[in-house]
């Protein structure tokens, strides 16, 4: 005699549980996890960048960097292009913004703009020492990959603003005449992120330890007071 079916007894729920299942995260902000993981991915990403150049960079680098795996780079940021592009728009064009925001308040004469520029890049690189390294391979450096970003965006932010306001003070008289412009800011450029990248170097070859910052600027400062006929460069 064969035995009847059985039946599969539903099992019994707890009022107001429901069952365990999938579903789809609903469209709406990132939760704070999130928004910590992305911080911590473009965080890795830029010391890698730093370290080793983007170029030679991979995704994996960077999940190692940050203690994940590949695909949770990808999920946030599809490729290195994009990934690449982030740390250019979060982390690099805002520290850029921190440095023109004191030079443009700098009114009045050649001096205190001069002096905003020294004061903002060491402040700058205090706070971002990866700075100088980063603009050193990524930008001088022949195939450096952000040497369109500087003069595409980050010129006029800043060095092409400087410069046409070193000419309008030329123009007025408050200015060495015999000086181009657009040299001047070559020179602040040479005078004050060079060092700092190369900080390093001279330290260890002068045993210059003790050297800091606000003895390099009053050094750049009145050195510039020399070649530049100005009064008040202290």
């Amino acid at each position: 005699m064969s035995r009847p079916p059985s039946r599969t007894r539903a099992r019994p729920t707890v009022a107001g549980s429901t069952t365990p299942s999938r579903r789809k995260r609903t469209p709406g902000r990132p939760g704070a996890d999130q928004i910590d993981q992305r911080e911590r991915l473009l965080d890795a990403a830029l010391a890698c960048f730093v370290r080793q150049g983007i170029a030679a960079t991979s995704l994996r680098d960077i999940a190692g960097e940050a203690g994940v795996t590949p695909a949770l780079v990808h999920y946030y940021f599809g490729d290195k292009p994009q990934l690449q592009q982030a740390v250019v728009g979060e982390r690099l064009l805002p520290v850029v913004a921190q440095l023109r925001e004191p030079v443009a308040r700098a009114q009045g004469d050649v001096a205190a703009l001069i002096a905003a520029f020294v004061h903002g890049v060491g402040g700058l690189v205090a706070r971002h020492p990866w700075l100088p390294t980063l603009w050193v391979r990524e930008v001088l450096c022949e195939g450096g990959a952000l040497r369109d970003l500087l003069i595409e965006q980050i010129g006029p932010l800043l060095p092409r603003m400087m410069a046409t306001r070193f000419a309008e003070a030329q123009q007025q008289g408050r200015l060495n005449p015999d000086l181009d412009p657009r040299l001047l800011m070559v020179s602040l450029v040479g005078l004050t992120f060079f060092p700092l990248a190369g900080a390093p170097i001279w330290r260890a070859l002068f045993g210059a330890a003790d050297v800091d910052f606000d003895d390099l600027r009053r050094h750049t400062l009145v050195l510039l007071d020399r070649g530049l006929e100005l009064d008040d460069a202290k």
